[in-house]
């Protein structure tokens, strides 16, 4: 059986698009070659790949399997063609890059800085995004590295741990909360929270925290995407929020937010830089990778050490 790669793109951007017209019109062709594309695929595979749903189409098991091994084989051959393309033009390349809120912050702007001081040559483009979302678009070739939580128990990646991360519960200074004698999560229950949203993996744990007490979920008021908005937006209210001490030790002298210490609701993890298993590096990634662990505690403009007080 041939496959060919063109056919598995238009596959891949009908499965994206979930509709036979959109996809044509995104890949500038016309709907019934891309419904023969479909049909050869479909009778390659001895299986229906698509089922009507609505005025759409989306995928049936079977494509939602080749759509999985589609993007790993197109990001193959994508590396493919970078490999031989730098090794032919001898020049630096180029690198993508997936960032966590944290590293964003504190450490992307000097890194850039560094590399592109080294590499003239270099180009680089910056995703910032959950590690989840990161780290599936690191499995199927969409980036070169990741820098943000590690990914330690992924066959398909390998993670370098930089620094440590440690990240609590934090409120206006004025804050009630402080004014108790003793601090339980019992007592954090009684006030409102803002949050990341339950795709991040900061508020899967602390959500998780409470609930592995027997106790609610922590009743949230204000909730973001945008992990660096939470500190500006907490410091003038009443609201409890959950943020790395990193983010606490660049705080300005205005909105600022103090941690509320308590064992229980505080979480401890590695942020560092994730690259495939297997995939090619660019001579740029490789160089960024090598900066990265070579200097990659300093790049954090005030890292932290865990004192173990919490």
């Amino acid at each position: 059986m041939d496959l060919h790669l063109r056919d598995l793109r238009y596959f891949e951007t009908a499965a994206e698009a979930g509709h036979l017209g959109r996809a044509a019109d995104r890949l500038a062709r016309s709907q019934p070659a891309l419904s023969k594309c479909i049909q050869r695929l479909e009778e390659a595979f001895g299986s229906p790949l698509f089922e009507r749903a609505g005025r759409g189409i989306r995928l049936t098991p079977v494509g939602e399997v080749l759509l999985a091994r589609a993007r790993m084989l197109r990001g193959a051959a994508e590396d493919a063609m970078r490999e031989v393309s730098d090794f032919a033009r001898g020049h630096a390349g180029h690198v993508r890059i997936g960032s966590g809120p944290i590293a964003a912050d504190h450490l992307l702007p000097e890194l850039c800085r560094l590399a592109l001081a080294d590499g003239a040559g270099t180009t680089i483009d910056i995703v910032t995004g959950s590690s989840t979302d990161l780290w599936q678009s690191l499995r199927e070739g969409r980036l070169d590295l990741q820098i943000g939580l590690t990914a330690d128990r992924d066959p398909d990646l390998v993670s370098h741990a930089i620094v440590k991360d440690v990240v609590v519960v934090a409120a206006s200074p004025t804050h009630p909360v402080f004014a108790q004698r003793r601090i339980t999560m019992e007592a954090l229950l009684a006030y409102r929270w803002a949050l990341p949203t339950p795709t991040i993996a900061s508020r899967q744990w602390i959500d998780a925290a409470f609930a592995s007490v027997g106790l609610a979920r922590p009743t949230v008021q204000i909730e973001a995407n945008t992990i660096p908005l939470l500190p500006r937006m907490v410091a003038r209210t009443e609201l409890l929020s959950f943020v790395s001490r990193h983010t606490l030790a660049l705080q300005r002298d205005t909105d600022v937010l103090k941690e509320v210490r308590l064992a229980a609701t505080t979480l401890r993890r590695s942020l560092g830089v994730t690259h495939r298993r297997a995939g090619y590096l660019s001579p740029a990634a490789a160089r960024i990778l090598a900066l990265l662990r070579a200097r990659g505690p300093a790049l954090f403009r005030q890292p932290l050490q865990d004192t173990g007080r919490a």
